[in-house]
C-alpha cells in the first residue's frame, strides 16, 4: 500500500484553491483546463506524481521540521478523481455554451477544495472511506 505525506493533499488543495479562486474571477476555461489536467494527473498516477505533488515532495517538504505522518494514497487519489468529474463537468458547460454549467462544476471544486485547505476535511476522502464501508470500491 502506497503512503504519502498527510500534508501534500492540503497543500495541493491550497494551490486549486487559488487556481479556482482565478477560474471563477476571470471566467477563465484554458485556467480550469491546466487544473482539470492536474486533477487527471493526480487521479491516474496518483496525488504524489500531480505537479501540486511535485512541488510539495521537493521544494516544500524538505523545508519542514520533521518528516510528518504517513496516509494511504487511495483516499487522495479518489479525492482527485472527483476534482476531475467536476472539472470534467465543467469543461463541458464551456463547450455545449452553458455557463451556468461551468460556474456550478468549479463552484462544487472550490468548494471541496477550501474545506480541505482551511479546515483540514477532505470531502473526497470521506467520499472514499463510505464508499469503502458501503463495500462500493475497495
Amino acid at each position: 500500500m502506497m503512503q504519502i505525506d498527510v500534508r501534500g493533499p492540503r497543500f495541493g488543495a491550497t494551490i486549486t484553491l487559488v487556481v479556482l479562486l482565478l477560474v471563477i474571477y476571470f471566467d477563465s476555461a484554458p485556467l480550469l483546463a491546466f487544473q482539470t489536467l492536474v486533477w487527471a494527473i493526480g487521479t491516474f498516477a496518483g496525488p504524489h506524481k500531480s505537479p501540486y505533488g511535485w512541488i510539495f515532495k521537493n521544494l516544500v517538504k524538505p523545508r519542514l521540521k520533521n518528516s510528518g505522518e504517513l496516509e494511504n494514497v487511495k483516499p487522495p487519489q479518489f479525492a482527485q478523481l472527483v476534482g476531475f468529474i467536476f472539472g470534467t463537468v465543467g469543461l463541458i458547460g464551456v463547450a455545449i455554451g452553458s455557463p451556468t454549467l461551468f460556474l456550478i462544476a468549479t463552484a462544487f471544486a472550490l468548494a471541496a477544495a477550501f474545506l480541505n485547505s482551511v479546515f483540514n476535511f477532505c470531502l473526497g476522502c470521506e467520499m472514499y472511506l463510505l464508499f469503502v464501508r458501503a463495500r462500493l470500491i475497495r
